[in-house]
């Protein structure tokens, strides 16, 4: 039986790194590493990289970084899965902003481009919070965020992973888009409140102005190119757009969402919350 060679971009990313160690321990699966440091480097900004990459590839999962959201990133995105297919590449799978509207604009991008294609739409991941920009103010003790009343589905990276590993190996997966949610609603304070309580710590939450809290990021010499995305989910995305839960993680996997008092507990175990 051929081995199938699936290129993963963003493969040391918060969901990419979960899709390789899944996909690592199929049998007949190749594994490409895309990233700027492989043997093989991948980089986003310099599209001489990209014809290396796809060479001898089959299948793509894509996720962009730093978002779909940027407005660059459509045409990125035309010219990347144009090259793909033209390459042989003969499944995309794209890793999808959900509410946002120049990642939906990808995706149709995505649709016209790929031989075979499926979308898969994720908002705020769980592990924000323990491997991304909400972990120093979780260890701080103090984590002060705008829309303090939005509520949102968390959705845990391994379900994410696992979905996109299941619907790059089975093509009935094919010519689908798939929300995936967590399986309720929180607010960012129930988030942090659990993260406390799991963890065992004191952790105060409060709420600002979308104003303050990009003068707070300023005030902390954050990169301009990451506030104007911060700015952007912020304002746009947590308007109330995405205060839903799916069941297309049970769809897909045949079994429920993790809820977020799970990924507190299971992540509390590690220590990464430990001051």
């Amino acid at each position: 039986m051929k081995n199938t060679t699936i290129l993963v971009l963003g493969s040391n990313g918060k969901t990419g790194r979960r899709v390789v160690e899944r996909l690592g321990r199929i049998e007949n699966i190749d594994i490409r590493l895309g990233s700027r440091n492989e043997k093989i480097p991948f980089d986003w900004e310099k599209p001489e990289t990209w014809e290396k990459v796809l060479q001898g590839i089959d299948s793509v999962y894509i996720t962009y970084q730093p978002d779909l959201a940027v407005p660059s990133s459509v045409d990125t995105i035309e010219n990347f899965t144009s090259l793909a297919t033209k390459s042989g590449v003969q499944k995309i799978v794209l890793l999808s902003g959900r509410g946002e509207k120049e990642a939906q604009l990808c995706e149709e991008i995505v649709k016209k481009n790929a031989k075979n294609w499926t979308i898969v739409r994720a908002g705020w991941f769980n592990q924000n919070f323990s491997e991304s920009f909400f972990l120093d103010p979780v260890l701080a003790g103090f984590v002060a965020l705008p829309r303090a009343e939005a509520l949102e589905p968390f959705t845990d990276a391994d379900d994410i992973a696992e979905v996109v590993t299941t619907v790059l190996l089975d093509n009935q997966h094919n010519e689908q888009t798939y929300e995936l949610t967590g399986p309720r609603l929180l607010t960012f304070e129930q988030a942090v409140n659990e993260i406390a309580n799991a963890s065992n710590r004191n952790i105060t939450f409060q709420g600002l102005s979308l104003a303050e809290y990009i003068a707070m990021l300023r005030e902390y010499q954050v990169p301009e190119d990451h506030i104007w995305l911060v700015n952007y989910l912020f304002e746009q995305v947590l308007d109330g757009r995405n205060s839903s839960i799916t069941s297309d993680i049970e769809k897909v996997l045949g079994r429920k969402a993790k809820d977020f008092s799970a990924y507190a507990k299971e992540t509390a175990k590690t220590g990464i919350w430990n001051v």
